[in-house]
């Protein structure tokens, strides 16, 4: 989802919130973010990455061009009564009754060439997924987030199906060699393609509305995560902030930076656990959650409801359909 989550953006805080909902200090700012947005050390390193991967890509589709356009044309021949003539369509000269193969040396070099073009192709794939998920693209951008997301498979399919259809349509190969060759080629283009693609991408979608969540949950967009695993959590008193890991705290784009891809799907067991308010919907929240994690970006976000009496951790006014004056929403 954008920022319009639940398709009333959260704007501007109307007021304070009461406490710091990670720590339980009263430091919050009163106007959290609206809108996620990658840190500029977040963007820094999925543009170094993104460059890396554009390079090994590059190098695997020269190499596949030096595969098809020097390597596969390498020959030699063999029989003792073959002679040398000129061929008269071409001007070359050619050994004629002598058998034309493909040498030993550049068959196994065309296996080595395989192998490294799989290398390349992989490990610019993995750069590229880790760039994505420290600045992703939007989902309803569909034909940019398709693109960005599984383009380590695109990739994989140019750097090998045109060498893969040479290798059949040589002439002077054996029978064998093209088989095993035909075999490792396949076998190592359906692995880079496997790996290039991105099953599960994020987007802004994504980590928007889990920064909304956490804005509207605590009061600000702060919260907590160690090393190790994907998610940040709304409480540092929870099991899973006691491992011994140092604990950090940050905003949800910093926690992204530090390689959290997602909000705790937890997060009422957790609030409770710090003696924090929990909405009555939670449930209805974390649904929606992993609705929009599943792509479903016309899935509202809902807003948090809160028992009679509870004083809700900030109050966020309600865009009106005109998009002019906000309405305020009413605190429980």
């Amino acid at each position: 989802m954008s920022e319009n989550s639940s398709k009333k953006p959260a704007a501007r805080a109307a007021s304070k919130p009461a406490a710091n909902p990670a720590s339980g200090s009263g430091d919050a700012p009163a106007d959290p973010p609206a809108g996620w947005t990658p840190t500029p050390e977040s963007k820094s390193s999925a543009t170094r990455l993104r460059w890396i991967a554009g390079v090994l890509w590059a190098v695997a589709i020269a190499a596949e061009a030096v595969g098809i356009f020097w390597l596969l044309r390498q020959r030699q021949f063999v029989g003792k009564d073959g002679q040398l003539v000129r061929n008269p369509d071409t001007g070359l000269l050619e050994q004629q009754g002598a058998t034309a193969t493909f040498p030993q040396w550049a068959f196994i070099t065309l296996i080595v060439l395989f192998v490294v073009i799989a290398a390349l192709s992989i490990t610019g794939s993995f750069l590229w997924k880790k760039a994505n998920r420290l600045d992703p693209a939007r989902r309803s951008d569909t034909v940019r987030f398709f693109v960005q997301n599984q383009l380590g498979a695109i990739i994989a399919v140019i750097a090998f199906v045109p060498l893969i259809i040479m290798v059949f349509l040589n002439k002077d190969m054996s029978k064998g060699q093209k088989t095993t060759a035909g075999i490792v080629g396949i076998v190592l283009a359906a692995l880079a393609v496997v790996l290039g693609i991105d099953f599960n991408p994020p987007s802004v979608e994504q980590y928007t509305a889990d920064q909304s969540t956490v804005i509207q949950l605590l009061g600000q967009d702060k919260v907590v995560w160690v090393n190790g695993g994907t998610v940040y959590h709304v409480c540092e008193q929870v099991s899973a902030i006691q491992t011994g890991s140092n604990k950090l705290t940050g905003t949800t784009a910093e926690a992204v930076a530090a390689g959290k891809t997602r909000l705790t799907l937890e997060f009422a067991s957790e609030l409770r656990k710090c003696g924090l308010p929990v909405p009555d919907n939670a449930t209805a929240i974390a649904d929606a959650l992993r609705a929009i994690r599943d792509g479903k970006t016309g899935t509202a976000l809902p807003a948090p409801v809160w028992a009679s009496g509870t004083q809700a951790p900030i109050t966020i006014p309600d865009a009106s359909s005109s998009g002019s004056t906000p309405v305020p929403t009413t605190t429980p």
